[in-house]
């Protein structure tokens, strides 16, 4: 029976290692300046000689690298013999192929060849997967919320978006509802929740950049003379001539509805500063609210914001979704009668696209500088002919990208009807607020069927 390996923390300078990999020329300065300062990550593979001697199997470069940046020790899992490693690398892979493995088994498996020292490029080379899969497995099952989620049944996607919040209870407790009733909303609410995370991390940055500038930062000003703090725009000062920034002594931060913050320059105790407000205050007539808003205003104002907002989120996901639609072999089913359906019907699309948005959504590279007339896709197309169907589908996509707006599902168009519509043919989930303008009118003849 085979022992099982065992993880010892060695010096690398008594491992050994094969001869010609003393020459390694792949062991750069920053590869050795990054072991030196984080250590070695994964565990390398060696086996223990009859003599005492350990010989490293998998992993000599990042011996190499520790004994040169004199780490004292790193992680070895010691191994019965040389063969044992590849024996199992091969069953590991055989499991893995199994058609019966579960996300979760399969991401134990990558755990599993991870340990032995195996990098995620060389998983994917074995498996058949793509890299990008192994490393988000990896990265899960890293994770004690991760690890959690797979151990629940929950998919690989899943788990990392449980990985990514670990720690945030809010967001934590969010996500399970959405996965318990709502899994098909997952990748919007998560989306969400990086932007309010953003938002929330941006606002606490900007108030301490204001403070260390020794401003104030007050909850609210305004213009008009029962204000406790005036806008600076809304000033004069004593000799009558507007007041300008220099006056401000604090600073009001308002959010709008990306989530994007922006301090206001207010003079607070203006009145005993001599300043005057700029406006008296006009009620507009009959037709001008006066007082503060009804419940049911608030609530109008508060569906508002947060509907701008989820748009702006599903923005986000909606991108991605067609980035990776376009990242397959085969361009989508239904893709011709699209295009033409978009240049015919609603020919903005084709003359008002956005090249760095199209480009994106091919995975091509955006070079250049944003001067007038840059256009990514354009540089895309010229140097290569290959996929031309792509980088069309992009250029519809993007047309239509453009013309959505954070507001668009308070006046839902036929446009955007038929955009939306053809995604989720095409396998997109849309958003609760997505839904407002797909289900806002009556499909009619004219719209795209793949």
């Amino acid at each position: 029976m085979n022992a099982t390996p065992t993880l010892e923390m060695l010096d690398p300078a008594t491992l050994t290692v094969d001869v010609n990999v003393r020459k390694d020329a792949a062991l750069t300065a920053e590869f050795v300046a990054s072991i030196r300062e984080h250590g070695v990550m994964e565990p390398v593979i060696a086996h223990r000689k009859d003599d005492g001697t350990v010989h490293v199997l998998m992993g000599q470069r990042r011996t190499r690298g520790a004994v040169e940046a004199a780490r004292p020790l790193i992680p070895v899992m010691i191994i019965e013999s040389p063969e044992e490693a590849e024996r199992i690398v091969t069953q590991v892979v055989e499991n893995i192929q199994r058609a019966e493995l579960t996300e979760a088994d399969e991401a134990d498996a990558y755990h599993q060849l991870s340990l032995i020292g195996v990098s995620a490029a060389a998983i994917a080379k074995k498996t058949g997967r793509t890299r990008t899969s192994v490393e988000g497995a990896l990265k899960a099952k890293a994770s004690v919320a991760g690890a959690a989620a797979l151990g629940k049944g929950w998919s690989i996607e899943e788990a990392l978006i449980m990985a990514e919040f670990e720690g945030d209870e809010d967001a934590t407790a969010e996500l399970e509802s959405v996965l318990a009733d709502e899994p098909d909303q997952l990748l919007h609410v998560a989306q969400l929740l990086r932007d309010r995370r953003d938002s929330v991390a941006a606002l606490a940055a900007l108030r301490e950049e204001l403070t260390a500038r020794g401003k104030t930062v007050v909850e609210d000003a305004g213009y008009y003379a029962e204000e406790e703090n005036l806008y600076v725009s809304a000033a004069l000062r004593a000799d009558g001539d507007p007041a300008t920034d220099e006056d401000a002594n604090a600073y009001v931060i308002s959010t709008d509805y990306r989530g994007e913050h922006h301090a206001k320059p207010v003079i607070s105790g203006w009145k005993d500063l001599g300043f005057t407000p700029r406006y008296e205050r006009y009620d507009g007539g009959t037709g001008a609210r006066k007082g503060p808003m009804t419940e049911e205003q608030k609530a109008e104002r508060k569906t508002l914001i947060e509907n701008n907002k989820a748009m702006v989120s599903a923005t986000t996901v909606r991108r991605e979704f067609v980035k990776s639609l376009l990242a397959k072999k085969q361009a989508p089913k239904g893709w011709q009668y699209f295009t033409v359906h978009a240049i015919t019907h609603h020919p903005e699309t084709a003359s008002g696209y956005d090249g760095e948005v199209a480009a994106g959504m091919v995975g091509a590279k955006a070079e250049g500088s944003k001067t007038w007339g840059w256009n990514p896709l354009r540089d895309h197309v010229a140097k290569s002919m290959a996929r031309p169907e792509f980088s069309l589908i992009a250029l519809i996509c993007a047309g239509y990208e453009k013309t959505i707006a954070k507001d668009s599902w308070r006046s839902p168009s036929q446009t955007h009807r038929d955009y939306l519509t053809q995604l989720i043919t095409w396998g997109y989930t849309p958003s609760e607020v997505e839904r407002i303008i797909v289900d806002s009118g009556t499909p009619g003849e004219d719209e795209t069927a793949a």
